[in-house]
């Protein structure tokens, strides 16, 4: 059994940013960014797409694709297809799959390897990333995930609001100082709990944040996090592309 297979789905009509996966940053679309930044760390790594624009894309710089129905409604459902078909057509089997968020170009190595090592640990299921929360106007962010963990940092909550909730911050008598954590949108998954975790029916939870990863919490599967201390850079405007091709090229 081979071990870590990383997928990095990519959809073309994104609500905010309609043909992100194509955006130029450089000379090179942000897909092509994505997996040659990934590509150091798995010997397979595919794109998942259901757009036939960014399959070809995908073909010219020398990428591997899978080509996915386009019904789904989260990266997370894609991921699983995709593995299924690359099982079936390399006759290979997977004991992990990592889904390679399509929107973070500047992606590292040591993002990936921290997000796996996360497994050395045998009750993990599934595995994500997580930073402490440095800005303070991410807190009022609703784009901004923020996360509670245990003393083991496994998950307990995930939410848009700003949690845990103080009721005596700063100076007041009694002020308990309490670390903050936004979620970084890296996830692995043991190959069978990727299996069973498409097949849950959507949750309360999970309907009310938006945030797919809170169906898993409830039905009890034990998401085990990391923190990394590297930056995080994700698109989801041209505002923010814009912002990493500064970064680059200034």
């Amino acid at each position: 059994m081979a071990e870590f297979l990383g997928i990095i789905p990519a959809r073309y009509a994104s609500t905010r940013f309609p043909g992100k996966p194509l955006a130029k940053l450089g000379d090179k679309p942000m897909i092509q960014w994505v997996y040659e930044g990934a590509s150091s760390v798995f010997e397979h790594l595919l794109v998942a797409t259901d757009d036939q624009r960014i399959y070809d894309a995908v073909l010219r710089f020398g990428g591997r694709v899978q080509m996915t129905s386009a019904t789904h409604i989260s990266g997370t459902d894609r991921c699983a297809e995709a593995a299924s078909l690359y099982e079936k057509e390399t006759g290979l089997r997977f004991s992990h799959v990592v889904n390679v968020q399509g929107d973070e170009p500047l992606i590292q190595a040591e993002q990936l390897q921290c997000l796996m090592d996360c497994f050395e640990t045998p009750e993990t299921g599934i595995a994500t990333l997580i930073r402490v929360e440095k800005e303070k106007d991410e807190l009022s962010d609703h784009n901004a995930v923020k996360v509670v963990v245990d003393k083991s940092f496994r998950a307990l909550y995930f939410s848009r609001s700003p949690i845990p909730f103080v009721r005596k911050p700063g100076t007041e008598p009694g002020a308990v100082k309490v670390q903050f954590y936004t979620h970084i949108g890296l996830y692995a998954f043991r190959r069978e709990v990727l299996e069973q975790v498409v097949k849950l029916p959507p949750s309360g939870l999970e309907q009310a944040e938006s945030l797919e990863q809170l169906r898993w919490l409830e039905h009890g599967i034990t998401i085990r996090t990391a923190v990394s201390d590297l930056p995080s850079l994700g698109v989801d405007t041209p505002e923010d592309l814009e912002r990493i091709r500064k970064q680059l090229y200034s």
